[in-house]
Protein backbone atom coordinates (compact mmCIF):
# COMPACT_ATOMS: atom_id res chain seq x y z
CA UNK A 1 0.00 0.00 0.00
CA UNK A 2 1.42 3.16 -1.06
CA UNK A 3 2.10 6.09 1.90
CA UNK A 4 0.73 8.95 0.12
CA UNK A 5 1.07 11.13 3.00
CA UNK A 6 4.57 9.83 3.86
CA UNK A 7 5.68 11.13 0.73
CA UNK A 8 3.86 14.08 0.73
CA UNK A 9 6.85 16.22 0.00
CA UNK A 10 7.16 15.07 -3.34
CA UNK A 11 3.74 16.50 -4.10
CA UNK A 12 4.60 19.92 -2.54
CA UNK A 13 7.83 19.95 -4.43
CA UNK A 14 6.47 19.31 -7.57
CA UNK A 15 3.79 21.97 -6.90
CA UNK A 16 5.83 24.31 -6.12
CA UNK A 17 7.96 23.92 -9.54
CA UNK A 18 4.98 24.20 -11.49
CA UNK A 19 3.76 26.83 -9.78
CA UNK A 20 7.35 28.94 -9.51
CA UNK A 21 7.49 28.39 -13.51
CA UNK A 22 4.24 30.27 -13.39
CA UNK A 23 5.16 32.91 -11.66
CA UNK A 24 8.17 33.70 -13.55
CA UNK A 25 6.28 33.67 -16.72
CA UNK A 26 3.91 35.96 -14.80
CA UNK A 27 6.48 38.19 -14.28
CA UNK A 28 8.29 38.33 -17.19
CA UNK A 29 4.45 38.62 -18.95
CA UNK A 30 3.66 41.93 -16.92
CA UNK A 31 6.82 43.46 -18.18
CA UNK A 32 6.39 42.68 -21.62
CA UNK A 33 2.24 42.96 -22.03
CA UNK A 34 1.57 44.95 -19.11
CA UNK A 35 -0.43 41.72 -17.52
CA UNK A 36 0.27 38.52 -16.00
CA UNK A 37 -1.58 36.94 -18.61
CA UNK A 38 -1.95 38.21 -21.97
CA UNK A 39 -5.75 38.89 -21.92
CA UNK A 40 -8.29 39.21 -25.03
CA UNK A 41 -10.76 41.88 -25.76
CA UNK A 42 -13.36 40.86 -23.00
CA UNK A 43 -10.32 42.57 -20.81
CA UNK A 44 -8.31 45.12 -22.42
CA UNK A 45 -11.28 46.57 -24.70
CA UNK A 46 -11.14 46.79 -28.77
CA UNK A 47 -12.46 45.01 -31.57
CA UNK A 48 -11.68 41.43 -32.78
CA UNK A 49 -12.89 39.64 -36.31
CA UNK A 50 -11.86 36.44 -37.54
CA UNK A 51 -11.42 36.55 -41.42
CA UNK A 52 -11.42 33.83 -43.39
CA UNK A 53 -9.79 34.54 -47.16
CA UNK A 54 -10.79 32.86 -50.38
CA UNK A 55 -7.28 33.40 -51.60
CA UNK A 56 -3.95 32.28 -49.91
CA UNK A 57 -2.77 35.36 -48.09
CA UNK A 58 0.30 36.35 -46.13
CA UNK A 59 0.59 37.55 -42.98
CA UNK A 60 3.10 39.85 -43.43
CA UNK A 61 1.01 41.47 -46.20
CA UNK A 62 -2.08 41.54 -44.42
CA UNK A 63 -0.47 43.56 -41.46
CA UNK A 64 1.02 45.91 -43.80
CA UNK A 65 -2.60 46.43 -45.40
CA UNK A 66 -4.25 47.35 -41.48
CA UNK A 67 -1.03 49.80 -41.20
CA UNK A 68 -1.71 51.15 -44.50
CA UNK A 69 -5.60 51.80 -42.84
CA UNK A 70 -4.20 53.39 -39.87
CA UNK A 71 -4.37 50.71 -37.57
CA UNK A 72 -0.73 50.23 -36.66
CA UNK A 73 -1.50 48.63 -33.08
CA UNK A 74 -3.14 45.54 -35.26
CA UNK A 75 -2.34 41.76 -33.27
CA UNK A 76 -2.96 39.04 -36.37
CA UNK A 77 -2.93 35.47 -35.59
CA UNK A 78 -3.54 32.47 -37.61
CA UNK A 79 -5.51 29.43 -36.64
CA UNK A 80 -4.91 26.26 -37.31
CA UNK A 81 -7.56 25.83 -39.54
CA UNK A 82 -5.79 29.03 -41.74
CA UNK A 83 -8.56 31.83 -40.83
CA UNK A 84 -6.76 35.01 -39.62
CA UNK A 85 -7.76 36.76 -35.63
CA UNK A 86 -7.22 40.20 -36.53
CA UNK A 87 -7.66 42.17 -33.30
CA UNK A 88 -7.46 46.03 -32.82
CA UNK A 89 -8.82 49.12 -31.13
CA UNK A 90 -12.45 50.01 -30.47
CA UNK A 91 -13.38 50.65 -34.42
CA UNK A 92 -15.93 53.08 -34.83
CA UNK A 93 -19.41 52.59 -35.70
CA UNK A 94 -21.14 54.35 -38.77
CA UNK A 95 -22.38 57.60 -38.70
CA UNK A 96 -25.93 58.96 -39.94
CA UNK A 97 -27.68 61.79 -40.92
CA UNK A 98 -30.26 62.38 -38.43
CA UNK A 99 -33.10 64.03 -40.41
CA UNK A 100 -32.73 61.55 -43.19
CA UNK A 101 -31.00 58.40 -41.41
CA UNK A 102 -28.38 57.81 -44.40
CA UNK A 103 -25.15 56.76 -43.98
CA UNK A 104 -22.53 59.73 -43.32
CA UNK A 105 -19.35 57.49 -42.54
CA UNK A 106 -19.45 54.46 -43.22
CA UNK A 107 -18.07 52.17 -40.13
CA UNK A 108 -14.40 51.23 -39.84
CA UNK A 109 -15.21 47.99 -39.98
CA UNK A 110 -17.07 48.32 -43.24
CA UNK A 111 -13.88 49.94 -44.42
CA UNK A 112 -11.73 47.60 -43.11
CA UNK A 113 -14.07 44.82 -45.25
CA UNK A 114 -14.12 46.73 -48.17
CA UNK A 115 -10.10 47.80 -48.13
CA UNK A 116 -9.06 43.74 -47.47
CA UNK A 117 -11.52 42.49 -49.92
CA UNK A 118 -10.55 44.87 -53.03
CA UNK A 119 -6.75 43.87 -52.38
CA UNK A 120 -6.67 40.18 -51.36
CA UNK A 121 -9.81 39.04 -53.31
CA UNK A 122 -13.40 37.55 -51.34
CA UNK A 123 -13.38 37.19 -47.41
CA UNK A 124 -15.68 36.14 -44.77
CA UNK A 125 -16.13 37.42 -41.67
CA UNK A 126 -16.75 34.54 -39.47
CA UNK A 127 -16.89 36.18 -36.04
CA UNK A 128 -16.61 39.63 -34.49
CA UNK A 129 -16.52 40.89 -31.54
CA UNK A 130 -16.00 44.33 -29.79
CA UNK A 131 -15.72 45.38 -26.16
CA UNK A 132 -15.91 49.32 -24.28
CA UNK A 133 -13.00 50.13 -22.03
CA UNK A 134 -16.14 50.57 -19.77
CA UNK A 135 -17.54 46.73 -20.24
CA UNK A 136 -13.80 45.31 -20.16
CA UNK A 137 -12.82 46.88 -16.78
CA UNK A 138 -16.47 45.67 -14.95
CA UNK A 139 -15.72 42.41 -16.73
CA UNK A 140 -12.42 42.17 -14.67
CA UNK A 141 -14.22 43.55 -11.61
CA UNK A 142 -17.24 40.77 -11.91
CA UNK A 143 -14.18 37.88 -12.41
CA UNK A 144 -12.63 38.90 -9.13
CA UNK A 145 -15.50 39.09 -7.20
CA UNK A 146 -16.65 36.00 -8.91
CA UNK A 147 -13.44 34.29 -7.47
CA UNK A 148 -13.06 35.74 -3.92
CA UNK A 149 -17.18 35.11 -2.82
CA UNK A 150 -16.66 31.54 -4.49
CA UNK A 151 -14.02 30.67 -1.81
CA UNK A 152 -15.83 32.25 1.20
CA UNK A 153 -18.50 30.31 0.16
CA UNK A 154 -16.59 27.24 0.27
CA UNK A 155 -14.48 28.05 3.05
CA UNK A 156 -17.84 28.54 5.26
CA UNK A 157 -19.54 25.33 3.86
CA UNK A 158 -16.32 22.66 4.42
CA UNK A 159 -16.48 24.39 7.91
CA UNK A 160 -20.14 23.72 8.31
CA UNK A 161 -20.14 20.24 6.48
CA UNK A 162 -17.28 19.02 8.69
CA UNK A 163 -18.66 20.56 12.08
CA UNK A 164 -18.37 17.90 14.03
CA UNK A 165 -15.07 16.99 13.98
CA UNK A 166 -12.77 18.31 15.22
CA UNK A 167 -10.55 21.93 14.65
CA UNK A 168 -13.44 21.34 11.48
CA UNK A 169 -12.11 25.03 10.14
CA UNK A 170 -8.89 23.69 8.84
CA UNK A 171 -10.67 21.43 6.18
CA UNK A 172 -12.16 24.48 5.27
CA UNK A 173 -8.80 26.86 5.12
CA UNK A 174 -7.46 23.51 3.02
CA UNK A 175 -10.06 23.02 0.69
CA UNK A 176 -9.63 27.08 -0.46
CA UNK A 177 -5.56 26.59 -0.51
CA UNK A 178 -5.81 24.14 -2.74
CA UNK A 179 -8.33 25.66 -4.81
CA UNK A 180 -6.32 28.49 -5.05
CA UNK A 181 -3.16 26.25 -6.12
CA UNK A 182 -5.58 25.46 -8.68
CA UNK A 183 -5.93 28.32 -10.11
CA UNK A 184 -2.63 29.40 -9.89
CA UNK A 185 -1.66 26.65 -11.71
CA UNK A 186 -3.61 26.92 -14.35
CA UNK A 187 -2.55 30.95 -14.73
CA UNK A 188 0.61 29.52 -14.68
CA UNK A 189 0.36 27.53 -17.87
CA UNK A 190 -1.64 29.89 -19.30
CA UNK A 191 0.69 32.43 -19.14
CA UNK A 192 3.27 30.41 -20.85
CA UNK A 193 1.08 29.66 -23.26
CA UNK A 194 0.62 33.81 -23.64
CA UNK A 195 4.38 34.12 -23.90
CA UNK A 196 4.89 30.56 -26.17
CA UNK A 197 2.32 31.21 -28.32
CA UNK A 198 0.42 34.65 -28.01
CA UNK A 199 -2.65 32.55 -26.04
CA UNK A 200 -5.17 35.50 -24.70
CA UNK A 201 -7.83 34.93 -22.06
CA UNK A 202 -11.15 35.87 -22.24
CA UNK A 203 -14.30 35.56 -20.40
CA UNK A 204 -14.84 32.17 -21.38
CA UNK A 205 -11.62 31.58 -19.38
CA UNK A 206 -13.52 33.41 -15.77
CA UNK A 207 -16.24 30.87 -16.72
CA UNK A 208 -13.86 27.98 -16.87
CA UNK A 209 -11.80 28.79 -13.91
CA UNK A 210 -14.98 29.01 -11.89
CA UNK A 211 -15.71 25.62 -13.54
CA UNK A 212 -12.55 23.98 -12.15
CA UNK A 213 -13.09 25.93 -8.53
CA UNK A 214 -16.26 23.61 -8.49
CA UNK A 215 -14.65 20.10 -10.17
CA UNK A 216 -11.60 20.49 -7.42
CA UNK A 217 -13.67 21.46 -4.45
CA UNK A 218 -16.08 18.67 -4.81
CA UNK A 219 -12.90 16.06 -5.38
CA UNK A 220 -11.42 17.41 -2.30
CA UNK A 221 -14.75 17.16 -0.45
CA UNK A 222 -15.00 13.01 -1.36
CA UNK A 223 -11.57 12.40 0.25
CA UNK A 224 -12.58 15.02 3.27
CA UNK A 225 -15.74 13.03 3.51
CA UNK A 226 -14.51 9.71 3.68
CA UNK A 227 -11.71 10.81 6.59
CA UNK A 228 -14.94 11.94 8.33
CA UNK A 229 -16.42 8.49 7.75
CA UNK A 230 -12.73 6.79 8.93
CA UNK A 231 -12.80 9.11 12.33
CA UNK A 232 -16.15 8.35 13.01
CA UNK A 233 -16.16 4.66 12.69
CA UNK A 234 -13.42 4.19 14.99
CA UNK A 235 -10.37 3.50 12.78
CA UNK A 236 -7.32 4.23 15.66
CA UNK A 237 -4.42 5.46 14.54
CA UNK A 238 -2.75 9.07 14.08
CA UNK A 239 -4.53 11.53 11.47
CA UNK A 240 -2.13 10.93 8.47
CA UNK A 241 -2.71 6.99 8.51
CA UNK A 242 -6.56 7.60 8.61
CA UNK A 243 -5.77 10.47 5.51
CA UNK A 244 -3.71 7.68 3.66
CA UNK A 245 -6.62 5.08 4.34
CA UNK A 246 -8.76 7.35 3.02
CA UNK A 247 -6.83 8.70 -0.05
CA UNK A 248 -6.55 5.11 -0.96
CA UNK A 249 -9.93 4.34 -0.73
CA UNK A 250 -11.38 7.55 -2.57
CA UNK A 251 -8.74 7.15 -5.59
CA UNK A 252 -10.44 4.90 -7.69
CA UNK A 253 -13.35 6.82 -7.55
CA UNK A 254 -11.35 9.93 -8.60
CA UNK A 255 -9.34 8.23 -11.13
CA UNK A 256 -12.39 7.22 -13.16
CA UNK A 257 -14.59 10.48 -12.59
CA UNK A 258 -11.32 12.50 -13.96
CA UNK A 259 -10.53 9.99 -16.63
CA UNK A 260 -14.01 9.61 -18.22
CA UNK A 261 -14.45 14.04 -18.03
CA UNK A 262 -11.03 14.06 -19.86
CA UNK A 263 -11.72 11.79 -22.57
CA UNK A 264 -15.31 13.99 -23.13
CA UNK A 265 -13.08 17.40 -23.19
CA UNK A 266 -10.74 16.07 -25.05
CA UNK A 267 -12.96 14.88 -28.46
CA UNK A 268 -14.49 18.50 -27.27
CA UNK A 269 -10.71 20.17 -28.04
CA UNK A 270 -9.75 18.05 -31.20
CA UNK A 271 -12.84 18.67 -32.70
CA UNK A 272 -14.83 21.29 -31.47
CA UNK A 273 -13.37 24.40 -33.20
CA UNK A 274 -11.06 27.44 -32.41
CA UNK A 275 -13.82 29.53 -30.18
CA UNK A 276 -14.01 27.00 -27.31
CA UNK A 277 -10.44 26.02 -27.78
CA UNK A 278 -9.00 27.67 -24.79
CA UNK A 279 -12.46 27.96 -22.49
CA UNK A 280 -11.96 23.98 -23.00
CA UNK A 281 -8.22 23.54 -22.44
CA UNK A 282 -8.75 25.48 -18.97
CA UNK A 283 -10.98 22.47 -18.37
CA UNK A 284 -8.75 19.71 -19.06
CA UNK A 285 -6.07 21.39 -17.23
CA UNK A 286 -8.36 22.11 -14.27
CA UNK A 287 -9.41 18.22 -13.97
CA UNK A 288 -6.19 17.06 -14.05
CA UNK A 289 -4.81 19.53 -11.31
CA UNK A 290 -8.34 19.18 -9.38
CA UNK A 291 -7.75 15.47 -9.11
CA UNK A 292 -4.12 15.87 -8.51
CA UNK A 293 -4.59 18.79 -5.21
CA UNK A 294 -7.32 16.64 -3.83
CA UNK A 295 -4.70 13.71 -3.08
CA UNK A 296 -1.47 16.15 -2.98
CA UNK A 297 -2.77 18.77 -1.24
CA UNK A 298 -5.85 19.29 0.52
CA UNK A 299 -6.08 16.20 2.52
CA UNK A 300 -1.60 16.28 2.99
CA UNK A 301 -2.30 20.07 4.02
CA UNK A 302 -4.39 19.09 6.71
CA UNK A 303 -2.15 16.19 8.10
CA UNK A 304 0.80 19.33 8.27
CA UNK A 305 -1.45 21.41 9.84
CA UNK A 306 -2.30 18.60 12.44
CA UNK A 307 1.26 18.43 12.97
CA UNK A 308 1.91 21.90 14.06
CA UNK A 309 3.87 22.53 10.38
CA UNK A 310 2.47 25.97 9.63
CA UNK A 311 2.90 27.12 13.25
CA UNK A 312 6.71 26.20 12.42
CA UNK A 313 6.95 27.80 9.66
CA UNK A 314 5.38 31.48 10.43
CA UNK A 315 7.91 30.96 13.67
CA UNK A 316 10.86 30.30 11.21
CA UNK A 317 9.77 33.51 9.32
CA UNK A 318 9.78 35.45 12.90
CA UNK A 319 13.02 34.61 13.41
CA UNK A 320 14.55 35.63 9.83
CA UNK A 321 12.42 38.83 10.25
CA UNK A 322 14.32 40.49 12.99
CA UNK A 323 17.59 38.89 12.15
CA UNK A 324 17.79 40.92 8.51
CA UNK A 325 16.43 43.74 10.09
CA UNK A 326 18.94 43.86 12.46
CA UNK A 327 21.61 43.23 9.79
Amino acid sequence: MFDFVANRRWFFRASGVVILIGLISMLYSFIAFGSPVRQGIEFTSGSMMTIRFEQQVEQTALREEMARLGHYETIIQRTGEGDYIVRTRELAKEERDPATGEVITPSERAQIEDALEARFGALTVLDFSSVTPTVSSETRDVATIAVAVASVAILLYVTWAFRKLVRSFRFGVCAVIALLHDVLVVLGIFSLLGVLFGMEINAMFVTGILTVIGYSVNDTIVVFDRVRENMTKGFGGPLDSVVNRSIIETLPRSLNTGLTTLFVLLALFLFGGSTIHSFVLVLLLGVIVGTYSSIGIASQLVVVWDRGGFGRFFRSIRRVVPRRATA
